[in-house]
């Protein structure tokens, strides 16, 4: 069978010259998928982008050759390789929420790319958005295209966002950690769609991914990198289960342990924040129910729950973002006014929020350090030598070069971002930090690095965090005490350690039993569990 995807010693380089990937081969059938793995900035995305003949952020194609189809990309005019762009290879970006255009009907954008590329009329493209959404299993897909983004779930966004990349019928699919944003139940059922589109229409895929027990699920092949360059490649079962080199080994062995963490302790103080009766509505869906909960000086508290759940508005009702419509939070017994409009600078000051998608959390015309030093300013009225200063610190607390303050976020790769969020939030001293997936985004190896910044800054500092996440292995490695949500309820919450141990609430095993697990059958197994508790 012939490739669809065919590249030669690709070879890319950063703006100053720096290469960013160097040598790399790739070989891609209808209907393969070839997993992409390693930290970040082992270049994964790169590869991804240069399969549709792009350079972000100023990158360029220095070297080796991409066919598509028979159809050389690098010997192409640009008029060739946009007309190839989104027509026979796609992009999955893992973002939807910067992905689509928040003034425009998700339908519209679904079918936009069809009708551009004259591949449909109108009419055809209509009939082929309604199958994707059906297959999909989007809820009522006759009228969902008539919503917009923000009117979804991130889950169906994320499916909304495949049926937009699906719209051209592409020969392959370029997935930039498609599930990587959304909670464990979830991610099984994008992944198992996925799987199931990939295999109806034998579409090609490369899938980018830094979770070894994703990947697992999904792919044939897989291609290990580091610093840009191959370190291993083979069939997944191979790579996954008698890896080779030694880096390939410390992925799988830090996927393992990511699993078996053992539960901390911390030794809370007095309460930091106290939440009492929290009742919130999106016009009038309730969004949370009576929430209650404390966070305590020194501890983390994890809010763990399905997309949906309400764990992202508890944390923008305490950051007084969206007002809550009864109830109160109080900081150090003050009450705190339900809008962020109507607290003091120094209220202000004291609750800082990282947030899950760094691509829309930073002003992408600013350099890292005026994103890093405007909190320095706002807060202390520091100016620019002492700013500068305290600026190299902070990027030096989250591993990044002081050089970095020089860049704009478009040249930085997805954990260096969130790196970036996490410095921001520091730079204003707070008393809390509320951590919205600010792993999520991050390989295995420097999401553990991030973990241990926050567990010495909590131990340096005595700070509290409010650690929203989906990953229960994080959750059992970081987190004090565990609020569970459902719908906007509090399923229950208690000291890790008794929420982790059986007997289990129901939805808590569900939650716990999701996790993705390094087998290559695990995705089938939970799958075919869940249709026998259906029948």
């Amino acid at each position: 069978m012939s490739n669809v995807l065919t590249i030669r010693g690709l070879k890319v380089a950063a703006p100053n010259g720096a290469i960013l990937v160097d040598g790399i081969d790739v070989d891609l059938a209808p209907g393969v998928v070839l997993g992409l793995i390693g930290e970040s900035g082992a270049g994964k995305s790169t590869i991804g982008l240069a399969a549709m003949g792009y350079g972000r952020g100023g990158c360029r194609i220095v070297g080796g050759s991409i066919d598509i189809g028979g159809t050389s990309l690098m010997e192409g005019t640009r008029s060739t390789r946009e007309a190839i762009r989104g027509a026979r290879i796609a992009y999955v970006a893992q973002s939807a929420a910067a992905a689509f255009n928040p003034a425009i009907r998700i339908g519209q954008q679904i079918i936009e790319g069809a009708l551009y590329h004259g591949r449909m009329s109108r009419a055809e493209a209509e009939a082929w958005k309604l199958e994707l959404l059906k297959t999909l299993q989007l809820p009522n897909p006759e009228t969902f295209g008539e919503r917009y983004p923000h009117q979804v779930s991130g889950g169906q966004l994320q499916r909304a966002m495949v049926a937009m990349a699906m719209s051209c019928r592409p020969d392959i699919l370029v997935l930039d950690e498609p599930t990587t944003a959304l909670d464990v139940t979830t991610q099984i059922e994008v992944l198992a769609l996925l799987r199931q589109l990939i295999q109806r229409y034998q579409t090609a895929a490369l899938y980018i991914t830094h979770d070894l027990a994703v990947v697992a699920q999904i792919a044939n092949r897989i291609m290990v990198l580091r610093h840009g360059k191959l370190v291993e490649e083979g069939t997944a079962e191979q790579v996954l289960e008698a890896p080779r080199e030694d880096y390939t080994r410390s992925l799988v062995a830090e996927r393992h342990g990511n699993l078996a963490g053992e539960i901390v302790r911390h030794a809370a103080g007095e309460v930091l924040l106290e939440v009492s009766n929290i009742h919130a509505y999106y016009g009038k869906t309730a969004v949370l129910d009576d929430i209650s909960c404390q966070v305590r000086r020194g501890e983390t508290l994890a809010v763990v729950g399905e997309s949906g759940s309400g764990k992202s508005t508890l944390a923008r009702a305490i950051a007084g973002l969206p007002p809550h419509a009864s109830g109160m939070i109080s900081m150090d017994g003050r009450r705190l006014e339900r809008s962020y409009k109507n607290r003091t600078r120094e209220e202000l000051r004291r609750i800082q929020l990282v947030y899950q998608l760094p691509d829309v959390a930073l002003n992408p015309r600013q350099s890292v350090g005026e994103i890093i030093g405007r909190p320095m300013e706002f807060y202390f009225g520091m100016q620019e030598i002492p700013r500068k200063t305290e600026v190299a610190r902070l990027l030096d607390l989250i591993g990044l070069p002081q050089d970095f303050a020089e860049r704009l976020p478009g040249a930085l790769s997805g954990g260096q971002k969130q790196r970036v969020c996490i410095a921001r939030a520091l730079a204003a001293k707070p008393d809390l930090i509320i951590c919205d997936e600010v792993t999520s985004a991050l390989d295995p190896l420097v999401a553990e690095d991030i973990l241990r910044l926050l567990r010495r800054l909590q131990d340096e500092l005595g700070l509290s965090y409010l650690f929203i996440t989906h990953d229960l292995g994080v959750v059992r490695r970081l987190a004090d005490r565990t609020l569970v949500m459902q719908r906007g309820k509090i399923v229950e919450q208690g000291p890790t350690a008794e929420i982790f141990q059986p007997p289990f609430h129901p939805y808590t095993e569900e939650l716990v039993t999701s996790v993705p697990e390094l087998r290559r059958d695990w995705l089938d197994t939970i799958l075919a569990k869940r249709q026998l508790a259906k029948a």
